[in-house]
């Protein structure tokens, strides 16, 4: 930061002291100026003195030395204090997110409000907003940084006025990295093949771990695994190192015991003898199951590994709690859709385009309004009845499924529904959702109508207590009253999932009776 243009000019008794540096120059009249630097908070505030273009710095007649020029430390010399830019939680279940898109671009001026980038949560892609004015100054997470954790340093902001080229990028540790490395189990030797095979290795720490493939190597050829060294994660055994371990190892029957310090290690099959201390032979398992690592297609026992989205990691997370904590009982019941399709030919005369999904949205808010008791959810070991009737549709995704809300459902018309329904199921598939437009809902419905599917069971979305499956209408032929004549009707088969901990089989099959003469009675909807 320093001109030293004239450096052969340097007095060497006058070196940098305190951050100023003393060169002899020929001065003008312009620089014989006087000049003081205040430095108040994080900007230089200069009163009464003219600032001279020499790279943010200015000059100063000694009062001993004439023609001496002064360069004065000040906050564009030495760095600018940033605002940091974490990793927010857009989300109540969030624990990472992804870096998508910047949206803003170093150097540029961010206004508190701005969108700053896109960050893919757990849910759906959020854009991120600025809480601070200033100038994005540095991006340290550029885009397509996967698996940030919550509170990693992902961009540094300056206040307006500041040298953004100056700021000061903290060090390593003050930004998380996204994904720590694999640490290598204590006792393993350094990652990559070793020089030459080691006469007598020092025992490994802990279960062994090996993929398939190197088991199989080994087993086969009877060479002990302790020899190998590893270079997968964790430690783990790969088909590549028991190949170059079979390079480098001796026939078999030549291979001698393997001494440890915990005692003697058998080498070989042949080897073993009652009398061999508790460490297991080559061929058993281990303790822990080993981790497989990515192989080639179709190559026999490997697989190919396929990076799970954040999305992908919570759908599993959630099931997973969802199955292994709630008890879910089912119940089904056949609706007849012929005055739903009728209602909705009418309406189409009008232009009025609802869908048949529009009115079960509908039929299950309304139902839940006329049964309260099923609107409920279990928390602290106890059920909490929920004041709201929030509806969460299935909607399925490139990232998966997700559930956008129609909020206030059984106080909304059916055509009000079907607009939300659209729009919230457009930008679920764009990753647009905002964490409003998805979380909280009490009450899910998933359709797989329209895929052909007769019937199924869906899993709770917790904490809700209920999900209500949806296949598709068939035609079937059914007798009159006379048991005369036939008759063809629409079915279509719901079946509810219930928490069997607060919806018993009783008021489940009071909310799918009820819920069945609503769909084959719309005009009751109205009235509710």
């Amino acid at each position: 930061m320093i001109d030293l243009e004239n450096k052969s000019k340097l007095h060497p008794s006058f070196p940098l002291l305190y951050g100023q540096a003393f060169v002899r120059a020929p001065l003008t009249t312009e620089e014989k100026d006087m000049a003081v630097s205040l430095r108040l908070g994080r900007q230089g505030i200069f009163s009464g003195l003219k600032l001279l273009n020499f790279n943010k710095s200015f000059w100063l007649r000694h009062p001993s030395q004439d023609r001496v020029r002064y360069v004065f430390q000040s906050p564009w010399m030495f760095g600018v204090s940033p605002l940091k830019v974490q990793m927010p939680a857009l989300s109540p279940t969030m624990e990472e997110g992804s870096i998508v898109k910047w949206l803003k671009k170093e150097g540029e001026v961010v206004a508190a409000g701005d969108a700053l980038c896109e960050i893919e949560t757990d849910k759906a892609v959020v854009t991120m907003e600025s809480n601070d004015d200033g100038i994005l100054a540095k991006i340290l997470m550029e885009e397509g940084s996967r698996s940030v954790r919550l509170g990693t340093l992902i961009a540094l902001m300056v206040e307006e006025g500041q040298d953004w080229k100056q700021v000061e990028i903290p060090s390593p540790d003050a930004a998380l990295p996204s994904a720590a490395p694999p640490t290598t189990p204590s006792g393993l030797a350094s990652v990559g093949p070793p020089a030459a095979l080691p006469s007598n290795p020092p025992p490994i720490s802990g279960s062994l771990r090996l993929s398939p493939a190197a088991r199989h190597i080994l087993d086969t050829h009877g060479v002990d695994p302790r020899l190998a060294t590893p270079t997968g994660p964790r430690g783990l055994i790969t088909k590549e190192d028991a190949l170059n371990l079979l390079k480098k190892s001796p026939a078999p029957k030549a291979t001698p015991a393997t001494v440890a310090p915990a005692g003697p290690v058998p080498a070989t099959r042949a080897a073993l003898t009652p009398a061999a201390p508790p460490p297991a032979p080559p061929s058993s398992r281990p303790s822990i199951p080993p981790v497989s690592v990515p192989g080639k297609p179709g190559a026999p026992g490997t697989f190919t590994e396929i990076p799970a989205s954040n999305v992908r990691r919570v759908i599993a997370q959630r099931l997973t709690q969802s199955k292994t904590t709630i008890p879910h009982s089912y119940a089904s019941i056949d609706c007849d859709m012929a005055s739903v399709m009728q209602l909705r030919k009418d309406l189409a005369k009008d232009q009025v385009k609802v869908s048949v999904n529009d009115f079960i949205i509908k039929a299950a808010a309304v139902t839940l309004k006329e049964l309260p008791e099923v609107n409920v959810t279990w928390s602290d070991d106890r059920p909490h009845a929920l004041d709201s009737i929030h509806i969460s549709v299935a909607v399925a995704t490139d990232r998966g499924l997700i559930t956008p809300i129609i909020r206030d459902a059984a106080n909304k018309g059916v055509q009000e529904i079907s607009a939300n329904a659209k729009a919230l199921a457009q930008k679920a598939r764009d990753g647009k959702l905002l964490p409003e437009e998805y979380q909280g809902g009490t009450f899910s419905i998933s359709n797989l109508g329209m895929f052909g599917i007769s019937g199924f069971s869906a899993v709770i979305n917790p904490p809700q207590a209920c999900i209500l499956a949806v296949g598709t209408s068939r035609t079937e032929l059914r007798l009159n009253e006379d048991d005369q004549t036939l008759h063809t009707q629409q079915l279509m088969t719901v079946t509810l999932s219930s928490d069997g901990r607060l919806v018993d089989d009783e008021l489940a099959s009071r909310f799918l009776d009820k819920f069945r003469a609503n769909l084959e009675q719309p005009q009751r909807m109205a009235l509710a």
